[in-house]
Order: structure tokens, then sequence, then C-alpha cells
């Protein structure tokens, strides 16, 4: 795994009333900044054109507890669930979580390439951390996913449609299949589809 440059520090969050522009060097206005050290440049000239959904739970099944954060950040504390040893050490992060009640998180600028895909191939590119941007659901892989969550979802996919040139949406099962299997059945790709048509912006959903 490559080395993680200094971590660094996302902007003082904006005030979602002001006139601020909804990005800033990456930094999505309305998401709750927590900076991970698990990130690097992307490759120059990479086009960010894909979204990956990932779904995740520490552990699986359980909720609302914090350990997403605290992994992401390399603060999970490994003898804290038996769980927990099978994947003790491990340095990964995503762009952004969205919980099951709907608060949004950020971890890596977008412009950013954060480490949510592992060996991966779409489009026929691999290494898709180079050109996506990932966003975690909290749940459990195959399971049912909130309202909330695809109310924020759609809120989010929209604003990366205007700022980065976002041609695919894809589940991490989609870009490395057989090894990932998440979001899974359970994530609705017709409500996500149908709530982007919503916004008017023909958001070019493709999997």
């Amino acid at each position: 795994m490559m080395q993680a440059t200094q971590p660094m520090n996302p902007p003082e969050p904006l005030n979602p009333t002001s006139s601020q522009p909804l990005w800033h060097k990456g930094w999505y206005r309305y998401a709750r900044a927590l900076a991970s050290p698990n990130f690097g440049p992307r490759p120059l000239q990479a086009p960010i054109d894909l979204i990956v959904i990932h779904s995740i739970s520490l552990p699986p099944g359980e909720f609302g507890n914090g350990n997403v954060q605290r992994l992401f950040c390399n603060q999970l504390d490994w003898d804290a669930h038996p769980y927990f040893q099978g994947i003790r050490g491990l340095q990964v992060s995503s762009h952004f979580f969205i919980t099951r009640g709907g608060s949004l998180w950020q971890f890596v600028s977008a412009d950013e390439r954060a480490w949510h895909a592992g060996p991966s191939s779409y489009r026929g590119r691999s290494n898709c951390n180079d050109d996506s941007i990932g966003i975690e659901l909290e749940g459990l892989e195959g399971g049912l996913f909130e309202a909330p969550q695809y109310e924020t979802l759609a809120g989010l996919c929209a604003a990366l449609l205007q700022a980065y040139p976002i041609a695919h949406i894809a589940g991490h099962e989609h870009i490395a299949p057989g090894r990932k299997h998440d979001p899974g059945a359970g994530f609705d790709w017709r409500q996500l589809q149908s709530s982007l048509a919503a916004t008017d912006q023909g958001f070019p959903l493709k999997i």
C-alpha cells in the first residue's frame, strides 16, 4: 500500500446559509469534515468520472458507534471486538460516509485519492482509486438502507456532478466482482436513479 502523505487539514466548515461555494479545495460544504491520513495524490490528468458506492458497518450490523470514523482515521481499537482482529492494521479511507440517519461525513478531499476501492477494474481501467470518488453507506452488505441515506446520497451525487466530470456510478461489487459484494441486493439503484433524474441534471447513471 502506498504511504500516506501528511493529512491535509480541511478548511473551516462553511456556513450552509452563506454565499460560499458548495466546494472548497475538494471539501463539500454540507459534510462534516474529519481528515483521514489515508490518502494520496491522484495520477496527473486522471479524470474523476466515477462514483463508487459501498456499504460498511463495524462490527457488521452494528450502527452509530463511531467505529467507521475511527477506522478511516486509524484510531480503531483493534481489541474492542473479536471481528476487528481480522482487519487489524487495515489502513483505508473513503471520501464520504453517510450514516443511517443521513448525516454526511467527509474524510478526504474529492480532489485527492482515497483508499476505498482496492484491486479493481471498471470502464476498461484498473486501479479505480485513481479516478473515482468513494461513498460509504452505513449498512450491512446485502441489507436495506434508510430513506434519509438515499436523500443525502442523491444530494451529494448531484453536487458532485456539478463539480466533477462524473459519467458513471457503480457499486463496489461492480468494480471488484467476486471479491466484493457491497452494497448488495438491498441497495435500490432505481430509487437513486429516479432521485437524480428529479434534479433535472440528466445524471448519466451507468452501472
